[in-house]
């Protein structure tokens, strides 16, 4: 199976390493998002493709995009970022400077954070550098943000995968997540279905590599903990793995039929508070 990106480029089952993140997202194949979608109901992922954005209601920095920049292609920060000096917005000549500087730095194209935003992010990242494992897995040889695709053989649809890091020398996947609370990172990972992207980033790396990974959690918290900002490196749980392995195969296979059908009509049927079901 092809399909090329809206470049004209082919893509076939392979790795690449130069698909920018924008290209990877709009190009063929099903995704752990889209997945996350299809969990939901297959309208819901209709609706998320061709639901428009409100532009000015998006956040202008995401500190999570920001920082696995800087810790996965520190070489890139500065050309996609910038940090912002401190003005004295109590003084027009402040505001003046402000404007300003937004409006050249709206020439570049680049992201703009704030004097704090970048003083945060720079703690949290020589955070991550403190800890042994973390630096470790950071600073071995291997590839950032490169793209994977491969047909699946049970339903024959195109799939993929961008893993944050991959080592060139062990089977190891490092995936960056920023976490508001160190301490709710296991909800988390239920919530968003961690489980479920493990199970497909280590299927994607197999059918490429031939071997099947350790799956590492870096998390790094942006909230402070007696002043310091907490980062784990983590692994799941074999129970956890296998969930996530059952659920990324029935989510895949949904997403199979309805493509096959054409049919992405699924009315949701809400399951009652227990709390209201108690009180009846």
């Amino acid at each position: 199976m092809t399909a090329a990106v809206e470049t004209g480029r082919v893509i076939t089952p392979g790795i690449y390493h130069d698909l920018t993140n924008d290209q990877y997202h709009s190009g063929p194949g099903v995704s752990k998002s889209q997945l996350d979608d299809i969990a939901i109901s297959p309208a819901t992922y209709i609706w998320r493709k061709n639901a428009p954005l409100d532009e000015e209601k998006l956040q202008a920095l995401d500190m999570g995009t920001a920082l696995h920049c800087l810790l996965l292609e520190p070489d890139e920060f500065a050309g996609r970022f910038i940090v912002a000096p401190e003005f004295n917005r109590r003084t027009n000549q402040g505001k003046e400077d402000e404007a300003k500087f937004l409006a050249d730095c709206a020439l570049t194209g680049k992201t703009v954070m704030t004097a704090e935003e970048g003083r945060k992010l720079q703690l949290m990242h020589e955070s991550v550098m403190a800890h042994p494992d973390a630096r470790t897995l950071l600073e071995a040889e291997g590839h950032s943000e490169a793209s994977i695709f491969w047909t699946d053989e049970h339903t024959g649809e195109l799939c993929r995968i961008r893993p944050d890091r991959m080592l060139t020398k062990a089977p190891v996947i490092i995936d960056v997540k920023k976490v508001d609370d160190m301490s709710r990172f296991p909800r988390h990972a239920e919530e968003f279905r961690y489980h479920v992207q493990q199970a497909m980033y280590c299927e994607g790396f197999l059918k490429h590599f031939g071997e099947m990974p350790d799956f590492l959690f870096l998390t790094v918290s942006s909230s402070v903990d007696c002043g310091r900002y907490p980062v784990m490196v983590c692994r799941l749980p074999q129970e956890w793995v296998d969930d996530g392995h059952t659920l990324y195969r029935r989510n895949l296979e949904r997403y199979h039929q309805c493509r096959l059908t054409n049919d992405w009509h699924d009315i949701i049927t809400l399951t009652r508070p227990s709390w209201a079901r108690s009180a009846a």
